[in-house]
Formats: structure tokens, sequence, C-alpha cells
């Protein structure tokens, strides 16, 4: 899931100030802000009680689904049309994925109310952790499923570095080594083979901006000649 943080209060009415508005609707994601408790309902609540209190007229607001579902996002426009005309901004407490969706499904100004910080894995209920980025080149058939990109703070791809003691990292010196803890679960796993140092990252493979076309892709399969094996 998309981590995501409240963006600075003084920053936003600088953003709406900006816009000359007066008058904003509030929009929220029933998925990760929500999980994250930066979006969701309640949230949604408290900035329009915020805004409210500073003089700005909030004309509606709304929770959908999945802020960055194009579909669900326009469906949601519809369903508070009126809401959003009468409008000077829309106010996103979504990630930067939910903003840009707002932005295409209406012509509206819109600015965002949270940060994108990264994509987490869900520790316990508040508690959340970076472990991947999405690189494109994924080596956790390599490494035990820990990625050493993500999770050594210096990124090392291969390691430890030689600031490691006792098996702790240097930098988060609360942390093991995560150079450590792949090389103890291969050990675990017999696999002291696949613990030989990884190639350099093909960071070709992290095309901007990123595009999956499954349509487009089961079309072509479908072709004759294209199936599998082809």
């Amino acid at each position: 899931m998309i981590i995501t943080r409240p963006r600075d209060w003084d920053r936003v009415r600088s953003q709406l100030a900006d816009l000359g508005a007066r008058r904003v609707f509030i929009t929220g994601c029933g998925q990760c802000a929500t999980v994250a408790n930066t979006g969701g309902e309640a949230e949604v609540l408290a900035a329009k009680a915020r805004l409210e209190a500073e003089g700005i007229e909030v004309t509606g607001w709304s929770v959908g689904e999945v802020a960055c579902h194009s579909g669900g996002q326009r469906l949601e426009t519809r369903k508070h049309a009126g809401e959003l005309e009468s409008a000077d901004a829309v106010l996103v407490l979504a990630c930067g994925a939910g903003v840009q969706t707002m932005a295409e499904a209406t012509s509206i100004p819109v600015t965002p109310g949270l940060e994108s910080v990264f994509l987490g894995n869900v520790v316990r209920h508040g508690v959340f952790e970076e472990r991947c980025q999405m690189c494109g080149d994924c080596v956790l058939d390599r490494t035990a499923g820990i990625c050493p990109v993500t999770t050594c703070p210096k990124g090392l791809l291969n390691g430890p570095c030689g600031g490691m003691w006792d098996g702790m990292c240097e930098v988060l010196t609360d942390r093991e080594c995560t150079h450590v803890a792949i090389r103890r679960r291969l050990a675990e796993q017999h696999r002291v083979k696949t613990g030989e140092p990884l190639p350099p990252k093909d960071y070709s493979k992290k095309l901007k901006p990123g595009r999956v076309d499954l349509r487009a892709e089961r079309k072509a399969a479908a072709r004759p000649g294209m199936g599998e094996g082809s």
C-alpha cells in the first residue's frame, strides 16, 4: 500500500490561497489513505472542520473506494457534481496518484493535502515499513525474500558494508544488518550458492512513466502465432 503523511497545514492553506479558493470540496481515499489514517472519513471531516474554522466554506466531501481508480473517481465526481461545481478547488487527501486521478476527473483545480512517502508493508495496525522500491529488476529470488536495496539504509545490493558491527546496522543501530539477515536466511534454507554477489541492477527496466496495459497484452497473446512458446 502507498503510505502517506499529512502535508504541513500552512502549506495547504498557502496552496488554497494561491488558487483564490474560498469554497473547497474535500476528497479522500477508502483504501491506502484510510488505513494510514491520513485520508479516511475521520481525516476528511477533521480537515473540513479546520477549513471552516478558518472561514473557508466546504461545499462537500467524499471518500471513494479507491482514489487512484479512474473509473471510480469519475463516478464519485458525478455523484457530487453540484458540490464540485460550486467549489473553487478540490483538496485531495490521497496519494499523488489519487491527486492526479482527481485532476483528470474534474476541471476544477486540485491540490494535495498529503505527502506520498513510500510503498509500504503493514507490520501491524498503525505501523508501516518500506520494503520495495519497485525497481523493475527484482532480486528477491536471490536474497531470500529480503530487498537489500530498500532495507539497507545505504542501498547496497551486496554487503555487509564496513560499518556493520556485531551483526548490527551502522546507520539504524537498533536493527540487524540487512545483509546479515539475508545470509542467515539463505543458510537456514540451505541456499548458500544463491548468496554469491549480485550483478549491478539494470535500472533501464525502471521506466518512467510506468504503464501496464493488460488488455493490449491479452490481445497480442491471442493473435495467431503469438501464444505461449512463440
